[in-house]
């Protein structure tokens, strides 16, 4: 396959750059302090060059959480090959090494402390994030109910599940106690144990896949490398 053209990885690179620049300053001044000017100059780009990109404030928080989204689906957007259960073990520790970010969690506590005056700014983070992502799991659960590996009758329940189980307690203390994100060792207890809790409820081969659970869980307690 052949390279992109340099225009358009310059370009890539450029939009990969505005979107890091936008998380930094989102994270750090909230949805509503946060400026076009001031991501202008994280970036190091002028405003009329960060505006061909994006054409407004909302447009840009909307790729920002596009992205980030799309970092946790990557498991289910493109299967590893390796079955089903390898494919739910490597969303929740891609879900978590994204969600638990210090600038993840200062984004998410901002958006918390504003939604009060702002109730706009919860929906437009509720639409662009977590409504997505949730519509992606379901997407992947659902292929996999039709394959006959999951039996349920409401996807979006079982996509709620899933996303509970394996991260709701730590992802909580961590938001509200910024001394207590979770250590590899203690995440690794919440998302092996909440894989369990769901393939049993789920699976329509449970111990066939509670082995395999176990077998990579064996291999590998949890992955090297920050959360």
């Amino acid at each position: 396959m052949s390279a992109l053209p340099r225009r358009q990885q310059n370009r890539i690179e450029r939009e990969r750059r505005i979107l890091d620049a936008a998380l930094k300053v989102f994270s750090e001044t909230g949805y509503s302090g946060a400026t076009m000017d001031g991501v202008a100059i994280e970036a190091g780009l002028s405003k009329p060059t960060l505006y061909q990109y994006f054409s407004s404030k909302e447009a840009l928080f909307s790729a920002m959480l596009f992205g980030e989204r799309d970092q946790m689906l990557e498991f289910f957007l493109h299967p590893s090959g390796k079955g089903m259960v390898a494919d739910l073990l490597g969303f929740a520790w891609d879900y978590a090494a994204t969600v638990l970010r210090p600038d993840m969690l200062s984004l998410a506590r901002l958006i918390i402390g504003e939604v009060q005056r702002f109730p706009e700014i919860g929906q437009a983070y509720q639409e662009s994030g977590p409504d997505r992502l949730l519509a992606g799991i379901m997407d992947y659960l659902e292929g996999r109910r039709a394959a006959g590996q999951l039996a349920f009758d409401d996807p979006e329940l079982a996509a709620e599940d899933l996303w509970g189980l394996i991260l709701s307690a730590p992802r909580n203390h961590a938001l509200y106690r910024p001394d207590r994100v979770p250590g590899r060792p203690e995440l690794a207890r919440y998302i092996n144990n909440g894989l369990r809790v769901f393939l049993k409820a789920y699976s329509t081969r449970p111990d066939e896949d509670l082995h395999a659970l176990q077998a990579l869980i064996g291999a590998q307690p949890f992955p090297a490398g920050d959360p």
